[in-house]
C-alpha cells in the first residue's frame, strides 16, 4: 500500500519529535501528515515548541501507531523542505475543522513540509 493510502485508510496515533539546535527535545501529539504529490509529508502546525525547534534544526522524527491490538505502524525520519503561512495552503490540507480555544484565537498558522530519509516499522529494523 503506498503512503498516500496508508493514511488515509489507516487510523491510529502519531507523535512528532523535534530538537532544538542545541538538542533538547520535545514530542507532541499530531494528526496522520498528508503525503504531498511529490511523497514528501505536510502537517498542519501553530506556532509552538515543535515549529520553533524546526527553526533552528530542521530534522524530525514522526511515528504512527496503528488503532489495532498490539504494536503495528510506522517510524519515519524527517528533514524540513519548506513551510508556508498561506492560508489557501494550509485550509487546502485541513481534514477537521475544531472550534479554537480562545486563547488560541489569532495564533499564527504554517503547513509544514518535509523530505523522507527512512522509513522504518514501528518495532524493528527491518
Amino acid at each position: 500500500m503506498d503512503l498516500k493510502s496508508y493514511f488515509e485508510q489507516t487510523k491510529g496515533f502519531g507523535v512528532l519529535a523535534t530538537a532544538d539546535s542545541e538538542g533538547r527535545v520535545d514530542a507532541a501529539v499530531y494528526a496522520r501528515p498528508h503525503v504531498m504529490e511529490d511523497g514528501s509529508l505536510a502537517f498542519i502546525m501553530k506556532d509552538r515548541l515543535t515549529h520553533h525547534n524546526l527553526q533552528s534544526n530542521p530534522r524530525a522524527a514522526y511515528l504512527f501507531r496503528e488503532g489495532v491490538e498490539g504494536y503495528k505502524g510506522k517510524r519515519f525520519f524527517l528533514k524540513k523542505i519548506k513551510e508556508s503561512e498561506d492560508p489557501e495552503i494550509i485550509e487546502s490540507l485541513r481534514r477537521k475543522s475544531y472550534p479554537t480555544r480562545s486563547e488560541e484565537a489569532g495564533a499564527k498558522e504554517f503547513a509544514v513540509f518535509f523530505a523522507i530519509e527512512k522509513e522504518l516499522p514501528l518495532i524493528g529494523s527491518a
